[in-house]
């Protein structure tokens, strides 16, 4: 049987001690280049590009639970059943298809 997780009783102690030593910590005077910099801001667009596509998903998936929609399938019902006998088949890329 797993057991609750808990934190230490001297954590708020540890949390103020951190803070407090980052808070002491001397100025860097370090130098970044043109190209950090570029790193840094496609590091947040991508960031933002993914973080815009996660809500857009659970967004919709979200509307048709409330709407109690079901969700709509990736293809019409008839381009999932078999071709027929003597229908030429229309999945096929156009040069493998049968002449």
């Amino acid at each position: 049987m797993m057991r609750a997780m808990r934190l230490p009783r001297h954590s708020s102690l540890l949390l103020v001690l951190f803070l407090g030593l980052a808070g002491l910590a001397p100025e860097a005077r370090a130098y970044l280049d043109p190209s950090t910099g570029s790193m840094i801001l496609s590091a947040i667009v991508g960031l933002f590009a993914t973080v815009g596509l996660a809500i857009k998903t659970y967004w919709y998936k979200l509307k048709n639970l409330l709407l109690r929609r079901p969700p709509r399938a990736s293809q019409p019902a008839d381009a999932m059943r078999a071709p027929a006998a003597g229908e030429p088949d229309r999945t096929a890329h156009p040069s493998k298809r049968p002449s």
